[in-house]
């Protein structure tokens, strides 16, 4: 299911770069056709109007694969990691997607889509789809889009997702909210210990991973952060985020990664939690889509008098802005 397979022709090629059978499509996604699954992820990019259809075609596979986010400061080593995983997932027959998110020139809007660049070794495996996406401007790690190409991922038949942000900050968090499981990526020399206590990406850490480890202060590192969590407050049962070293562009720690998702994932089987989460992740896809749904017809309004009159009466003081938007939500809902 490679996605760099692309380049062979085969049968109905053409019919399925250009396809818009939602159920052809599918069908051929779950066969494992790069092709299919490469369509399905550009219609939903696109925010085609086949998109509640595929969504639709879809719903069935909700679930069935494990999704690890790994995010971190620009170069800890996120791809390398991912490569490496990758490599570790597929010893142990897993199918893998990986959706590298790249960041997005805000003034071309365009990608270098770079990642999938790194990780050449898995071109030719029928068993790993990569796809590299455009932030496209979205804020918080991901691209608007990513959700549901996890979800056309899943239909694909693939057991683990790999989604790797954007090189990030300290406050993009949204990959917490879309994986099972979260690895945070350090480096020595990132930062003192201050910046290990300060709130914002290391709290979303599941499983904490300090790369380059044969680095001088790595020591120092791993010792902040084992601080930083033995200062969170855990009741009996919690999960207490892992640490560990590794040198991804050796393929070093790489197991122990794994092992580290694997514990994860056995924890929240045993509590709960996964159920807890995914139903966390469809409630924030549902409320996304609604938000986005009203933002359009908002839009469609400008085009007519009601929000223009709406204006005015607040410009004039005859009304107060949240009393207008309570009209112009009440106008939305007829």
């Amino acid at each position: 299911m490679s996605g760099a397979a692309e380049h062979a022709p085969a049968a109905g090629t053409t019919s399925v770069r250009r396809s818009r059978d939602v159920p052809l499509l599918v069908e051929r996604a779950r066969a494992g056709d790069p092709r299919a699954v490469a369509r399905l992820i550009t219609l939903v990019e696109n925010g085609d109007a086949l998109l509640p259809e595929i969504a639709g075609a879809l719903a069935p596979y909700a679930g069935q694969a494990q999704v690890v986010g790994l995010t971190g400061s620009p170069g800890v080593g996120k791809s390398t990691t991912t490569n490496e995983l990758v490599r570790a997932l597929r010893a142990h027959g897993h199918r893998v997607g990986v959706l590298a998110v790249d960041p997005s020139s805000p003034f071309t809007g365009g990608a270098i889509l770079g990642d999938r660049v790194r990780m050449q070794d898995h071109a030719t495996d029928p068993g790993v789809y990569i796809r590299s996406m455009s932030s496209r401007g979205h804020l918080g790690g991901l691209a608007a889009a990513t959700p549901q190409a996890v979800r056309v991922l899943e239909g694909a038949g693939c057991d683990v997702v790999l989604v790797e942000t954007v090189g990030v900050g300290q406050a993009e968090v949204e990959v917490a909210s879309l994986a099972d499981t979260t690895l945070v990526l350090l480096a020595p020399g990132m930062g003192d210990a201050i910046q290990a206590v300060k709130a914002g990406i290391l709290e979303i850490a599941d499983v904490f991973v300090v790369n380059k480890a044969d680095r001088d202060g790595v020591d120092a590192t791993v010792r902040d952060i084992q601080g930083m969590i033995a200062l969170g407050e855990r009741g009996p049962g919690q999960w207490r985020p892992q640490v560990v070293r590794s040198i991804a562009a050796r393929g070093e720690g790489i197991d122990d990664i794994a092992a580290a998702i694997d514990k994860h994932r056995g924890w929240l089987v045993e509590h709960g939690e996964l159920r807890r989460r995914q139903e966390a992740r469809a409630a924030a896809e549902i409320e996304a889509i609604a938000l986005g749904i009203l933002r359009a017809r908002i839009g469609s309004l400008r085009d007519g008098t009601e929000l223009a009159t709406l204006a005015t009466k607040v410009a004039e003081g005859a009304t107060d802005p949240y009393t207008a938007a309570d009209d112009l939500l009440a106008q939305l809902a007829r």
